[in-house]
């Protein structure tokens, strides 16, 4: 059973003496890092150690993620909802003695407004903003266009102005060197980043809600979950997530290790390219001209049966699909009626494949009306096991409508630059979601397709004038139970259009070593995943288990055994070593 301290008494200030060696937590990683710099970091792992780095303006409560104040102390709009004017906390200092101003998180989001490789992790942020200013040290003022009901809910770490400016290029190394992103202001302090080894964050003894009860926090990367798996077992690690459901129910009764499943806030899905464009409306890619045709994709959608998906690939791991918004925002999850379910039902597949005008050949496989075969290749990672084991049962059921499938299960790599260049037919993918719905369905607007090949935040390419309305006025839409509403009726046009269809929300599955750390705080409180919350009260609230043994601060051993194997190329530049690499269905937050 998983133990779980209030908040409130969980942060505690770090003991006044400790003994020589630093008391550690050690997370296994094994996602990668793309940047540490936050404008352009995009990967769930890269966020993650931003938000434990930079306090943002607000962010999700412990308790049910509802806003509470970071940076800022208290927020208030105007009467038209177009002016925002946020109170900056007294007394808040940058690790090096800085103090914390109204200036520099009006350098923050000037930034991303003006330059654009400044905007590539966040910059959807702040489409709608016309002009932000700081009147004085504690006053942020931000002018929008139009209302936006996000307004405290911007993901976005606010940065020191003094260290920041001084950045020319935001595809700089330099911008992921300790000597700018060591400057931080919120419970851990980036100390040390050994690309593809380590991140080492030490407690910030200064932070306004009070030091971490322990000494440091470390994200030990490996390449895959069984090296961290056995890392846990012998105590190499304390903390692992994305565990497969073999490797969780494994650990269950594991002594000294105790299991965390929770509903996540991710997605997974099953890409259909319907005619990938670019934003001047070019096509692009290679995608197969039949997936242009509605008809065919919700022919696809109702020969696939996700509840098989949810119990023999996730082992039960899961719960059953709806739309973009997992039900663990449940007052924004789309639930689609009855009548407009894609159920699992191959006759009308195959009858809505009649109708469309697309007969079965000699062999079998449908044709369209130039001739051209429905012979569609599906993309996914070879390294990953759902990918692996659901391509199975959807060639096998596609073959039952008079659909060729042919599996392409390449590398991680292969996989994001085929997507987001629109040169595939299907394809597993899926996002991360947060709190409120905006970053996730502005990803599926007319303004998210890509300005050339491969740079489109969005691999669905779906570009929709209704769905465009939709999404413009649950933005613009104050009140939260109609915005609620609209935001429903987006997922079911979304739904209704299916350029992608969902296939399921994966349970958070994590352990950790019960006696050697206790407290972890979940979001929501008492039932939520612990690790890639959207916030930082997992960790920060942990606390050492009493007369637990002194960490060692060096690298497991099965680290380096892991990294030897390690897939992925390293670019070296200026003598440092930088990871470059498209985000992949797991990594991409």
């Amino acid at each position: 059973m998983l133990v779980v301290v209030p908040l409130a008494a969980s942060v505690q200030a770090a003991p006044a003496a400790r003994a020589q060696s630093p008391q550690v937590l050690r997370v296994a990683l094994v996602q990668e890092i793309d940047h540490l710099n936050p404008f352009t970091a995009s990967f769930a792992s890269s966020a993650m150690i931003g938000r434990f780095a930079w306090e943002f303006l607000t962010l999700p409560s412990a308790e049910d993620a509802t806003p509470t104040g970071g940076v800022a102390e208290s927020w208030e709009s105007s009467e038209d909802k177009l002016t925002w004017t946020f109170t900056i906390r007294e007394g808040m200092t940058w690790s090096d003695g800085e103090p914390v101003t109204a200036h520099d998180a009006a350098f923050t989001f000037n930034k991303i407004m003006s330059d654009p490789k400044a905007a590539e992790a966040n910059g959807s942020y702040v489409v709608n903003f016309k002009k932000v200013s700081a009147p004085d040290d504690r006053t942020l003022v931000i002018e929008t266009e139009e209302p936006q009901a996000s307004m405290t809910a911007l993901d976005v770490p606010i940065v020191p102005e003094h260290v920041w400016s001084k950045i020319e290029d935001m595809h700089d190394p330099v911008t992921d060197s300790i000597e700018v992103v060591g400057v931080g202001s919120g419970p851990f302090l980036i100390a040390e980043y050994r690309p593809n080894e380590l991140v080492r964050m030490t407690a910030n003894k200064d932070y306004w809600r009070g030091a971490p009860a322990y000494d440091e926090l470390h994200f030990i990367k490996f390449e895959n979950a069984d090296a961290a798996v056995n890392a846990l077992r012998n105590g190499e690690v304390d903390f692992v997530n994305r565990l497969t459901r073999a490797q969780f129910d494994s650990l269950k009764n594991e002594p000294n290790i105790e299991t965390n499943q929770a509903s996540g806030r991710r997605y997974r899905e099953l890409l259909m390219n319907p005619g990938a464009r670019n934003a001047d409306g070019d096509a692009i890619g290679d995608g197969h001209p039949a997936l242009q045709d509605v008809q065919v994709r919700r022919a696809i959608a109702m020969a696939i049966d996700p509840e098989v998906l949810v119990d023999k690939v996730l082992g039960g791991y899961g719960e059953l699909p709806g739309g973009l918004v997992p039900p663990i925002y449940e007052d924004y999850h789309y639930v689609p009626d009855e009548d407009v379910r894609y159920s699992f039902d191959p006759d009308a597949a195959n009858a809505l494949l009649d109708e469309a005008g697309y007969r079965r050949g000699p062999d079998g496989v449908r044709v369209d009306s130039e001739g051209r075969r429905l012979e569609f290749r599906l993309t996914g990672r070879a390294s990953e096991d759902y990918a692996q084991r659901a391509s199975d049962y959807i060639v096998s059921w596609l073959r039952d409508i008079g659909i060729e499938v042919t599996k392409n299960l390449v590398s991680d790599n292969e996989v994001d630059e085929t997507t987001s260049s629109g040169h595939y037919d299907l394809a597993f993918s899926g996002w991360g979601t947060n709190p409120d719905p905006d970053y996730i369905l502005s990803k599926q607007t007319c303004a998210a397709l890509p300005a050339a090949s491969g740079s489109s935040s969005s691999n669905a390419f779906f570009c929709d004038e209704t769905y465009d309305k939709l999404y413009a006025q649950q933005i613009a839409e104050m009140d939260p139970k109609k915005r609620a509403k609209l935001v429903l009726q987006a997922q079911a046009r979304y739904y209704e259009m299916v350029p992608s269809l969902v296939l399921g929300y994966d349970n958070v599955l994590e352990a950790y070593r019960s006696d050697r750390f206790t407290g972890f705080v979940q979001q929501p409180e008492g039932e939520g995943q612990i690790m890639e919350q959207t916030g930082y009260w997992g960790f920060y609230g942990a606390r050492p288990v009493e007369g637990a043994a002194e960490s060692d601060s060096g690298l497991p051993t099965g680290v380096w055994l892991a990294l030897g194997a390690g897939a992925l190329a390293l670019l070296a530049v200026g003598g440092t070593v930088v990871v470059r690499r498209r985000a992949t269905a797991d990594d991409r937050e």
